[in-house]
């Protein structure tokens, strides 16, 4: 893509009814643009990026079974009502409309409920479980508070799993194979080594829940951290008999202040119960199915690893979410220096390297605090030095040194980094 065709612009001035970090640089550098408190539009660059972490996430669902499907955002008050959810004393977060007939619609803030009612005629038998189904969907909550940027939003994208069992040990199974994909999308993202299986209350159904906490100074949470062990627990569940339980000794423990990046429940009946879902057993005896949820916020991710990485210059993406892999910068607007430049660009697109081509007419500087600023992870730059040596200065976007490599070394380096 050419900077030239792109409809977007980046701005030197922070947007002054922002306080987050992650907002404040997203507008910026053009990848988002605030539409009201907590609801945000992902213009293309932020696209690009979103779509990259929903892409790392599906893949680790889909490796372990895990089948996508989309279920709606209006939401039937009925099915609600069954498990005592669309109270607003009892959910606060609720947005509520109405149809013509004047009946009530709800817009949905999670999705337990509708997706039983999609599986319950496929589950008979026991020879129907187990399985796992997962969508990647915007869902909308009514939050208090709305002023985190993209990290807590009134409408935002969530990827939510949904286990679904015969047994116990078949639920911990799955459970624990699903906290393990967990662990690999956050590697994946760049972010593995801050994030940390984090201990939280597990309510009435289990001693715990697990929350994956990324260590954060914008972080909401405030969690006991054991580095050596890479486990924490929540400020709700520090105590003495927690820690002993987990073999944790208090004065290891650094109080720190984190993100949520993702969580995951046990349910057991909670839902299957009171709607029905149940199946026959090997002994022709009706069970309920027992289930879990499983949850990680695509755009929440995207704020946090803005707030992580992001430096006094702007935007540093990992590779595996960057918008493209190299910003390519042409200096001047010679005949021979526009040749060298568009031939290097077509080069790199037909080896399906993802470019960004700065050929504006503008100052270096411009371009280079620009590219700076959209966090594109390597800045390759062609100008009448490089164009007299057949070569280009290539740097990365976490380095300060530059070296000046032959044209013809670029592409096959850019494609070992991918």
């Amino acid at each position: 893509m050419k900077i030239s065709e792109i409809f977007t612009k980046t701005i030197k001035e922070a947007p002054a009814d922002e306080q987050a970090k992650n907002a404040i640089v997203l507008i910026r550098a053009g990848y988002i643009h605030k539409e009201m408190a907590g609801v945000y539009t992902f213009l293309p660059f932020g696209l690009r990026v979103l779509d990259k972490i929903c892409n790392i996430i599906r893949e680790e669902m889909n490796a372990i079974g895990g089948q996508e499907l989309k279920l709606t955002t209006l939401q039937d008050p009925e099915i609600w009502k069954a498990t005592d959810r669309w109270d607003d004393e009892k959910v606060d977060v609720w947005f509520k409309t109405k149809l013509k007939n004047d009946s009530e619609l709800g817009l949905g803030p999670t999705h337990e409920e509708p997706l039983i009612r999609a599986v319950k005629k496929y589950i008979k038998s026991y020879k129907d479980l187990p399985f796992l189904a997962y969508q990647i969907q915007t869902k909308f909550r009514n939050e208090t508070r709305a002023k985190s940027g993209v990290m807590r939003g009134r409408e935002f994208l969530m990827k939510d799993l949904y286990s679904f069992a015969r047994t116990e040990a078949e639920h911990e199974e799955l459970y624990e194979r699903i906290k393990h994909a967990y662990g690999k999308v956050y590697e994946r993202l760049g972010v593995g080594e801050q994030t940390f299986l984090t201990f939280a209350s597990g309510g009435m159904f289990s001693e715990f829940s697990h929350e994956f906490q990324t260590v954060c100074d914008a972080g909401e949470d405030t969690i006991f951290l054991d580095r050596t062990k890479k486990i924490a627990v929540n400020e709700e569940v520090n105590n003495d008999e927690v820690l002993a339980s987990l073999g944790l000794n208090r004065e290891n423990l650094e109080e720190v202040k984190a993100a949520e990046v993702g969580n995951i429940f046990t349910l057991k009946d909670k839902f299957s119960k009171p709607l029905g879902l149940t199946f026959v057993d090997e002994l022709d005896q009706e069970q309920n199915v027992l289930m879990g949820c499983y949850g990680i916020g695509p755009s929440r991710l995207m704020g946090v690893i803005t707030e992580l990485l992001s430096d006094d210059k702007g935007l540093v993406w990992p590779e595996a979410i960057a918008p493209y892999q190299l910003y390519l910068v042409r200096l001047g607007q010679e005949a021979e220096i526009v040749k060298a430049a568009d031939s290097l660009y077509s080069e790199l697109k037909d080896a399906n390297i993802d470019v960004l081509y700065d050929d504006r007419d503008a100052r270096a500087g411009e371009k280079f605090a620009d590219a700076d600023l959209l966090g594109i992870p390597w800045r390759a730059v062609i100008s009448a030095k490089t164009v007299e040596q057949n070569s280009v200065e290539l740097k990365a976007r976490t380095s300060a040194d530059m070296a000046l490599i032959p044209v013809s070394e670029l592409k096959n380096r850019l494609v070992k980094l991918r």
